[in-house]
């Protein structure tokens, strides 16, 4: 078991350093720095809250759907950083490209891609024609957290599928 773990840990490295290493340029510098935050708790939950308080007829419903997946899909997030304290890329791998202020706390799973699917999928869910925008979005925000080296490709797959669990399971309510 521990070569396919070894397998495995060496080709999620090599992915990493591909897209955080070999894709470097300014203008992707600009762009992941800025779609990142689309990710972080303030952006998500205003968003969810808006939609849910603001929304016309079944987009409220839509945003009741994303807060309470936020919220669901966040539980296990904590529960796995505690549980698998894994350390970020750049604290462990040599001539990481990071962001200005790095992120400190346990690297698995990825808590902005959770996030940002957590509100992608619902909102796809509601208005198929918005899914075609959201979850590239919400796939090149997961993306922005490798080009970062604040997360590895392991990390981000894991919260797109806690998020997409977390939907899914509520989804019967919301249908």
């Amino acid at each position: 078991m521990s070569r396919v773990v070894l397998w495995l840990q060496l080709h999620e490295n090599r992915l990493f350093c591909w897209v955080n290493q070999r894709l470097q340029h300014k203008m992707l510098d600009y762009l992941f720095n800025t779609l990142t935050h689309l990710g972080g708790a303030t952006i998500t939950i205003i968003t969810a809250l808006c939609i849910s308080l603001f929304g016309q007829e079944g987009w409220r419903l839509a945003g009741f759907h994303c807060c309470v997946a936020l919220a669901i899909s966040h539980i296990p997030v904590a529960i796995i950083k505690r549980a698998y304290p894994r350390l970020r890329p750049y604290l462990v791998l040599p001539d990481t490209n990071t962001c200005k202020k790095p992120l400190t706390d346990h690297s698995f799973p990825s808590g902005h891609t959770t996030a940002v699917f957590s509100i992608a999928v619902p909102l796809a869910y509601t208005a198929p024609w918005l899914g075609t925008i959201l979850i590239p979005l919400a796939f090149f925000v997961s993306l922005s957290r490798i080009y970062l080296g604040l997360h590895y490709p392991s990390d981000c797959l894991a919260g797109i599928l806690i998020a997409t669990t977390a939907v899914l399971v509520t989804a019967p309510i919301f249908g």
